[in-house]
């Protein structure tokens, strides 16, 4: 692919008053040597700052939100055992993020470098405290640490948010077994596909480098130096793909795993007979409302800089998210004849999920349709085409978190158009050193955006399938049928989420 294209499609980043960042796409940490002249980058303090308070906020979106927005939809005999599974599963990924999750991520692959990276930064080696990441901006850097600890809060998240799909009946041995295999082979890859590339400055320093040129020999070397910078970056990255803060990656990512773990476990006992209603709804509102301010570190957080284009992921989180929630509540208000808070929060959440991938390239009123959209559009999913197909995705991950995801990342690829308010893509290469905007083209963004999208759906969808093969074979994926009567808290855990 040519450079210009790839720089008109595919680089997010921070931009004066043009472009936003994608805080997931995450480059190789590692900035360029600056000229002998020149100082290194030191990062900003509040740069700094704000990543710190960010990354806690994503760990909040787990820890309590998650939790308590899922353990408040299932019966109280299964209350303790999701707040166990997501509690469990955020721990995992943590120590499997920083042992090789990090390197298989952000590093070169070499051969392989188009779907998964190395293991040069296993166990971190290399990283101290004086190390620095590249940020979306030429010159700008925050310390690598804090830039580990972000990108971990996501692997954290996207594994604890499959549960939902086949709550209240996979055993916890098979669960975690499953979520270990499911990071490495599925989510590693998937965040370096989509998120690694060189970095500004790498693009930036070889196409300076191309233009001071003089004779036909240094112009064919300066020429294969930027390509090389060029073919650095993941498969899904050179495409074009945009995905700011996780669309692709987290949750249709997330989304698909949970429905094809949700189709090869099979139903709950009851399902469709008895009645399986949610036992607090005051719980799930408390974990929705966790997940919406969370969320301001998953979206803003992701531009990596304390800016405007921050502000802008910051804004479309809210009026998304608003809008979201105010559609699901009138279309189910309409459709059968109540308004629920449980769809309002659903409402919401989708808003959230949709608003991923285009926070940081559109426009507040673009986020506005947006949300409106995915709101409709998720409530029919987890009605009726949910109703009519009979499956049971226990807490609707496949209907929110897929399909919304689904939404947010073809319409990233309308929405970043400037005409409708979004910011446009950067280009690091026309002009260096220059945040400009690259010229828009409709058919080669929206292309991409839907590569994207397939190739996550098959990427995680028969990876998955294969994996919930493996732990079936090895100890069996389901709990038996008396210990799902009983109650997971008990049969998993020996204890009860409530005693009174």
């Amino acid at each position: 692919m040519k450079l210009r294209n790839v720089l008109a499609l595919g680089l997010g980043g921070a931009a004066l008053a043009l472009v936003l960042v994608e805080p997931s796409l995450a480059q190789t940490p590692t900035v360029e040597a600056a000229p002998a002249a020149a100082a290194a980058p030191v990062p900003n303090k509040g740069d700094t700052a704000w990543m710190l308070v960010a990354t806690a906020m994503v760990l909040l979106m787990s820890i309590p939100g998650l939790a308590l927005f899922y353990g408040g939809l299932v019966r109280t005999k299964n209350m303790l055992s999701l707040l166990t599974q997501v509690f469990a599963i955020v721990s995992l990924a943590c120590i499997l993020w920083v042992f090789f999750g990090y390197s298989l991520a952000f590093t070169n692959g070499g051969g392989l470098n188009d779907f998964v990276g190395g293991f040069s930064k296993a166990f971190l080696r290399g990283v101290d405290a004086n190390s620095v990441a590249a940020t979306f901006t030429n010159g700008v850097v925050i310390p690598e640490y804090v830039y580990i600890c972000f990108q971990m809060t996501f692997a954290m998240i996207t594994p604890a948010l499959i549960v939902g799909a086949f709550a209240e009946r996979m055993k916890f041995s098979a669960l975690l077994l499953f979520c270990t295999l499911w990071l490495i082979f599925i989510y590693f890859p998937m965040a370096h596909m989509v998120w690694y590339w060189g970095g500004p400055d790498a693009v930036g320093n070889a196409a300076k480098a191309l233009a001071a040129a003089t004779d036909e020999a240094s112009k064919k070397s300066a020429q294969d130096a930027l390509d090389a910078v060029n073919a650095d970056a993941g498969l899904l990255f050179k495409w074009g793909a945009l995905d700011f803060a996780g669309g692709t990656v987290v949750h249709i990512n997330a989304g698909i795993a949970g429905i094809v773990g949700c189709l090869m476990i099979g139903k709950r006992i009851g399902y469709g007979r008895d009645l399986l209603a949610p036992h607090s709804l005051t719980m799930t509102m408390i974990g929705a409302s966790l997940l919406w301010v969370g969320w301001f570190g998953f979206n803003a957080g992701s531009n990596l800089e304390a800016n405007g284009s921050a502000a802008l992921a910051m804004l479309n989180t809210f009026v998304a998210t608003a809008a979201a929630g105010l559609s699901w509540l009138i279309v189910e208000w309409v459709a059968k004849g109540k308004p629920s808070l449980l769809g309002m929060l659903s409402g919401a959440v989708a808003g959230l999920v949709a608003v991923t991938p285009a926070c940081g390239f559109a426009g507040p009123m673009g986020s506005i349709v947006l949300g409106l959209v995915a709101g409709a559009v998720c409530f029919v999913m987890c009605s009726t085409v949910k109703n009519a197909l009979g499956y049971d995705d226990s807490l609707d991950v496949f209907g929110v978190h897929c399909i919304g995801g689904i939404i947010g990342a073809l319409a990233t690829g309308i929405l970043v158009n400037p005409a409708l308010g979004g910011v446009g893509s950067p280009d690091y290469a026309t002009k260096p050193g220059e945040l400009v905007a690259a010229a828009y083209e409709f058919g080669p963004a929206f292309l991409s955006q839907a590569k994207a999208v397939g190739f996550t759906i098959l990427w995680s969808g028969i990876g998955s399938a294969i994996l919930y093969k493996i732990v079936d074979v090895v100890v069996g994926l389901r709990v038996t049928q008396d210990e799902e009567r009983e109650g997971l808290d008990l049969a998993d855990h020996g204890e009860r989420a409530y005693n009174y």
